[in-house]
């Protein structure tokens, strides 16, 4: 049953069109996940979804009865309430029936035998057990406590919460809410490794639908079914997360270019052979000139496609080698006001690691970076820097930029020694022309902030990176475009990052502050992931009692025999969906063959599509037919 629908959806904002005819439908429990440069107007469409703002034209269907909840960057949340108070206002109504059963059971133990009074009691008692009642409180306290927010955090007042707390607590309010429908604007914001994963699994099982905008591409890949691209104005719809999304696009992208091309040759064959026709300008040339004529005006033409957004393009300079021994800590330590946050860390970076700080929020990740950074005094212990070690350090609060620079003087007052068309050239690569270098920094949104502290970066010269979040505020072809850089980056990276993309792109050794004492691992986060899993393992089965001998066969046998069921119900759906697919190939391969179609471009296109998707599906059965047998 279909929950939202849009259809032609238009918004202009004078003469700038910000959405151009978007149309797009989703059923119950479909997860969307949409997806776009820096505003390209995913938030826009979020707002004509809630009737914030009123389409240009088309029109915006939601299901009837269905309920909206949506989380906003911005918060909004501000007041005296506490946390739990904040989460607990959600269920006034359940609050008021929880105080009436109160009263009522006072009333009971008074007059005991009062019938009138009973029934009253039996009635509500029922109705605020099947409304969750008896669990609301529990289940407020559990999404508080996996998102960050356990018994210490209940009292504190949200006033006294930092920005990315209030998101945080904001996305908490919204889950325990479940509407029908949720909407998330950039949900993974301000969260921590460990509750991302929780946030992940809750959404996977969420019965609702889900349209969320991420620009994390892990995210998207383990939350959503479907993607949703907003790409110059318009908006097209993919069956997949956002892997199969990226892979579609391109295979789309190459058959339009291919269509596209193929047509032009053969409107360029027709209007030679009109010219030819022409040309010798008998009576039956200009028949056969005009009908062929009359052929090129009927053809469906094919737009070619539109190129694609601009990517910002970085280069990162070594200013030469660097020593073997890079960075020696020892023993470094630090603290807030009743907040320790870790002591006792050291380790050793060596040339050429790619060193990734761990842990949950809190614990200490990027005080530690600013610490080696230099930026902040540690309590106690020390670290030193080798040999020609130059330092290129990237905060991800920018506090490195002057507000009331414009973009074209924060970069020159850096390196006036460069020219202008030298730094006009350096902001260019980073999306920033025309008009755009003469905004000022205060104006700059928070990607454009991010963007303009990675060229004041790229100019400086180092052999060592210390990056503080580097990929928070960039869009997910930003993201690339550093990660690609630092890929080819031949010098020593230490950073701090929640997206795990960018960790798994990246990371030859993992340093977890989250573990007392530090755990130092030498090894890529798919790796480290795989060593924390075997070492939960090992700590499980140590606390487990022992299981007696009988009941492991018992165990086994049973498992086995579950496996033996699963394995006939799979070749049995492989057998199936295997013939059917061959008879729906054979049959592909015949409409293709029949010449009769060969003029409608829009119809071949779709059967070469189908085609492709049929052979690679049978590819897969066949190769999963040949695993049973092994």
């Amino acid at each position: 049953m279909t929950a939202i629908s849009l259809s032609d959806v238009c918004l202009e904002f004078g003469t700038d069109v910000i959405l151009n005819k978007v149309s797009f439908s989703l059923n119950e429990g479909d997860k969307l996940g949409i997806v776009g440069v820096n505003g390209a107007g995913k938030s826009t469409l979020f707002k004509i979804i809630r009737g914030e703002y009123t389409p240009t034209d088309g029109s915006v269907f939601i299901s009837k009865d269905k309920t909206v909840g949506m989380l906003e960057q911005n918060t909004g949340l501000e007041g005296e309430n506490t946390v739990l108070e904040e989460m607990l206002a959600s269920f006034s109504g359940l609050i008021a029936d929880e105080q009436r059963l109160e009263y009522l059971q006072k009333q009971l133990e008074v007059t005991p035998a009062d019938a009138e009074l009973i029934s009253s009691y039996t009635s509500l008692a029922d109705r605020f057990k099947a409304a969750g009642g008896y669990e609301f409180r529990s289940r407020c306290k559990g999404i508080l406590k996996n998102l960050g927010f356990d018994e210490r955090f209940h009292d504190l007042k949200i006033s006294g919460l930092s920005g990315g707390q209030k998101t945080r607590l904001a996305l908490a309010r919204l889950l325990i809410t479940s509407p029908d429908i949720l909407m998330l604007d950039e949900p993974t914001n301000h969260l921590d490794i460990e509750t991302l994963a929780w946030l992940e699994d809750f959404l996977s099982a969420y019965r609702g639908t889900l349209l969320v905008i991420s620009h994390d591409r892990w995210f998207l890949d383990k939350v959503t079914n479907r993607t949703l691209e907003i790409e110059n104005t318009h908006a097209e719809l993919y069956n997949g997360n956002y892997s199969r999304f990226i892979k579609l696009k391109q295979e789309n992208r190459e058959i339009r270019e291919r269509q596209y091309k193929n047509q032009q040759k053969e409107i360029a064959r027709i209007e030679a052979y009109i010219e030819q026709q022409r040309r010798w300008n008998r009576e039956r040339n200009i028949i056969a000139a005009e009908s062929r004529q009359k052929a090129l005006d009927r053809m469906v033409k094919i737009d070619r496609p539109e190129a694609l957004p601009e990517k910002i393009r970085l280069t990162f300079t070594k200013s030469g080698e660097s020593g073997n021994d890079v960075l020696t800590v020892k023993n470094l330590a630090k603290a807030f006001p009743n907040k320790p946050l870790f002591d006792g860390v050291s380790f050793l970076v060596k040339k050429h690691d790619r060193l990734f700080i761990a842990g949950p929020n809190g614990c200490g990740k990027s005080t530690l970076i600013k610490i080696i950074a230099d930026k902040l005094a540690a309590d106690a212990g020390d670290f030193e820097y080798g040999y020609n070690v130059s330092v290129g350090y990237y905060d991800q609060e920018n506090q490195n930029l002057d507000p009331n620079n414009t973009v074209l003087d924060e970069l020159w007052n850096c390196y006036d020694g460069l020219t202008q068309t030298e730094i006009r050239s350096a902001l260019a690569l980073f999306l920033f022309k025309g008009d755009d270098i003469e905004k000022k920094v205060s104006v700059l949104s928070g990607g454009e902030k991010a963007r303009l502290t990675l060229c004041k970066l790229i100019l400086s010269k180092m052999n060592l990176l210390i990056l503080d979040e580097p990929t928070n505020h960039l869009d997910i072809g930003s993201r690339e475009a550093l990660e690609g850089a630092l890929a080819e980056f031949d010098g020593t990276i230490i950073a701090v990052s929640h997206d795990r993309y960018f960790i798994s792109k990246l990371a030859t050794r993992v340093l977890d502050l989250g573990i007392k004492p530090a755990l130092d691992f030498f090894g890529s986060h798919e790796e480290y992931k795989a060593h924390r899993a075997r070492t939960a393992v090992s700590s499980a089965e140590a606390v487990t009692e022992t299981v007696t001998e009988a009941k492991e066969q018992y165990l086994r046998a049973k498992e086995q025999a579950s496996e033996q069921r699963k394995l006939k119900t799979r070749m049995k759906k492989n057998a199936e969906e295997t013939a059917k697919l061959e008879k729906e190939l054979e049959e592909l391969t015949d409409r293709l063959a029949d010449e009769s179609i060969q003029p409608d471009y829009v119809k071949v296109n779709e059967l070469y599509t189908r085609q492709q998707e049929v052979e690679e599906r049978l590819m897969e059965l066949y190769e999963e037919a040949e695993s049973f047998e092994n």
